[in-house]
Formats: structure tokens, sequence, C-alpha cells
């Protein structure tokens, strides 16, 4: 009775520790990530001046469909990150770990800009 027990309680931390790694999984898949962009840039647009539109962009590597180029004026980095912090909610757990990074690394290249 205990041996069916702790059987079937491993197997449920099983189930449970391969949704989870799917989960974290799935957040990281280019389509995630490209579709998460398509959002961010769009709200980036939207609170942006009008002169500033033309200057937000996001590219997808061809090749290497993990690679993002994000084309993103100095001065529309702000509204970038306030795009970011609107949506980190919603979005998976490694996907919202990708884009603090992301923000990590203007917010950093900003900081370089001001030396």
């Amino acid at each position: 009775m205990q041996g069916r027990l702790a059987v079937a309680i491993i197997g449920e931390m099983m189930r449970t520790i391969d949704e989870d790694v799917s989960g974290l999984r799935d957040g990281l898949q280019p389509e995630s990530l490209s579709h998460w962009y398509g959002i961010l840039i769009s709200e980036t647009i939207d609170m942006a001046p009008p002169w500033l539109e033309d200057k937000i962009s996001v590219k997808q590597d061809e090749l290497l469909p993990m690679k993002f180029n994000l084309d993103i004026s100095k001065r529309a980095v702000r509204y970038f990150m306030m795009a970011v912090d609107d949506n980190i909610d919603q979005m998976p757990y490694s996907t919202r770990l990708y884009f603090l990074k992301v923000q990590e690394i203007l917010a950093t290249e900003m900081d370089k800009s001001l030396v």
C-alpha cells in the first residue's frame, strides 16, 4: 500500500516537473518571442510621439530565429521600457525573464551613452 502511494506521489511530481519545464521551454520559442515583440513594438509606437514611429522596429533573423534586432531610437527606449512593464505580468515566466534581460541591456546601453 505504501509503495503504491509513493509511486503515485512520485508520478505526480514528475508530471508537475514536466509541465513546468514544458512551460519554460514554450516561453522561449522564437514564435512566442516574436509574438511578444510584436505586441511591445505596437504599444511602443502607440505611446511614442508620431515623429518617432519610424525609428522603432524589430527584425527577426531568418537564419537564427532566436536572434532579434531591436532597432530603436534612444528617445524611444523609454516608451519600449514602459510597454515591457505594462505587459510583463501577462508573459510566460521564461518570456518575462527574457524581456527583463532586454530591459537590463537597454538600460546599460543608455547609461553608456550618457558617459
